[in-house]
């Protein structure tokens, strides 16, 4: 399973704006507070057109996390409606355009739109694809009993369980081979 590159970056930054979400970490804790946050976001996961750097802004990007998490919630086919009605919240008018280095890539919004509307609607944009290709079995949320992380797996033949927001596949690998050695000693 191979995504286009804007697919895999959108359902990148999805990811780790999603886990900024208190609910989806182990110590319940809202990673995304502040301004300086959402400019570390922005860092990695950089989205063209205006960005306003403020309160307002924040508040906005905070506001559609639930609604992006709900995706990691539901079946394949329960997510589309939600993702219709991102597109059409959005007032989603797909586009191809080049840029900064990037081959032709669709962009559905206006530089214009509010940032949060762009972040939505690419990530809605990114579903589609996983839908299209029959592939919303790899969204995932991370098996590790004190994580509720989410994640896009991209392995080979679709055997990630883990997140990537801590060592959750480690910490859970070492729990096992403890009570192996427990059982094993007793």
């Amino acid at each position: 399973m191979v995504f286009i590159r804007d697919t895999q970056l959108a359902l990148a930054a999805t990811v780790d704006l999603v886990n900024t979400l208190p609910e989806t970490s182990s110590d319940s804790l809202d990673t995304l507070l502040s301004v300086a946050d959402l400019e570390d976001y922005l860092v990695s996961h950089p989205y063209t057109g205006s960005v306003a750097h403020d309160e307002d802004e924040l508040a906005a990007v905070r506001a559609i996390r639930p609604r992006l998490h709900e995706l990691w919630r539901l079946d394949r086919t329960g997510a589309v409606p939600r993702i219709n009605d991102m597109l059409r919240d959005g007032q989603a008018l797909p586009q191809l355009v080049i840029h900064d280095g990037y081959d032709w890539h669709i962009h559905a919004t206006g530089p214009e739109a509010p940032l949060a509307t762009r972040i939505m609607v690419e990530a809605a944009m990114a579903f589609v694809d996983v839908i299209r290709s029959d592939e919303y079995d790899r969204i995932r949320v991370c098996a590790a009993d004190d994580c509720l992380g989410v994640y896009v797996d991209y392995s080979k033949n679709g055997s990630k369980r883990y997140c990537d927001t801590g060592n959750c596949g480690n910490r859970m690998n070492v729990n096992a081979y403890r009570r192996r050695k427990g059982r094993g000693s007793a």
